[in-house]
């Protein structure tokens, strides 16, 4: 049985905040000239990355390999305030990349610690965008990943108790330790919206409804990004066999073997571009029709920081958030 429908994910792909990260730095680069410094891989994606270095972009984790005076992105995760403050202390001009919906989380934290609350964060450990929320306070912040975790960590006080999301975790894992969260802490204040974001929770549902309905699925996302891993894991959960990969070579011709319909999705930080590179390629093995699944039409849109709009001054403020 040769492979003869691949069903595209509906929406997949590039985000609203990964859009308005890649388009900061092409911008600066524009603007200002090259090189222009990236504090971390601007998105999650090999291939992003590789096209924004060959246009300009150098990227570094350390702020002592920029030279002084030199023009400085943060990554669309966010940044911890010390990270923020040495930018500052150091004379860049900077550009704040950060997710909206990451600042967002940020801000709730700021807000919340002057009230006198302490914080259950449900994260990854060493993902930039856990390191950069935790880093918004010097203290009171306890990191869990799992419900294991929500049963060992010990706030200092329990009345004025707040709990925050990684914006592109599952959906139905952080749902589940947020149920023990509020199992072992009643009076635990939660998010008016949830944390996680809008593109991370459509992409899972679109694997949600996808997976049942075919004998593979291909997730396209790289090895570092948090929201592909978790669509991969979805459609395994789901009892679908799926695999991800960074870019069409990476696929192996067993993976279809026996498999008539081939699920089809991508990361929220993968371009549309290497899915298409993807279909073709699977298209070689036999495919003949693909066919778009019906889904979420996303059209939200950040505005850019000041200092890259058409038309701002040319030469960039101190700091721009």
């Amino acid at each position: 049985m040769a492979v003869n429908e691949i069903l595209l994910a509906e929406p997949r792909g590039f985000c609203a905040g990964v859009d308005r990260a890649i388009e900061i730095v092409e911008r600066a680069i524009a603007k200002f000239g090259a090189p222009i410094y990236v504090r971390h891989e601007i998105v999650h994606n090999t291939y992003v990355v590789n096209e924004l270095k060959a246009k300009g972009a150098i990227f570094i984790e350390d702020l002592a390999e920029v030279p002084p005076g030199a023009t400085l992105v943060f990554s669309a995760h966010g940044v911890s305030k010390a990270v923020e403050q040495e930018a500052r202390d150091r004379g860049f001009a900077i550009f704040d990349a950060t997710c909206p919906l990451v600042t967002k989380v940020h801000v709730e934290v700021a807000k919340l610690a002057k009230e006198g609350y302490e914080f259950i964060m449900i994260g990854h450990k060493g993902h930039p965008e856990v390191e950069g929320t935790m880093g918004q306070l010097s203290s009171g912040i306890h990191l869990v990943e799992d419900v294991e975790d929500v049963h060992k960590v010990q706030p200092a006080q329990t009345e004025k108790l707040a709990v925050v999301t990684q914006t592109t975790l599952s959906v139905d894992d952080a749902a589940e330790i947020a149920a023990a969260v509020r199992a072992r802490f009643p009076a635990v204040r939660e998010p008016k919206q949830q944390d996680i974001c809008y593109a991370t929770q459509n992409r899972q549902d679109a694997v949600k409804i996808m997976s049942p309905q075919v004998d593979v699925v291909i997730v396209v996302g790289s090895p570092t990004s948090s929201n592909s891993n978790r669509l991969r894991e979805l459609a395994q959960r789901l009892g679908t066999p799926a695999y991800m990969i960074d870019s069409a070579e990476e696929l192996q011709v067993e993976w279809f073997d026996g498999k008539a319909r081939v699920g089809l999705t991508a990361g929220a930080s993968a371009p549309e571009l290497l899915v298409r590179q993807v279909i073709e390629r699977i298209k070689a093995l036999g495919v003949v029709a693909v066919r778009t699944m019906p889904g979420v039409e996303e059209t939200l849109k950040f505005p850019l920081p000041k200092g890259l709009k058409l038309g701002d001054a040319a030469a960039p403020p101190h700091h721009i958030s």
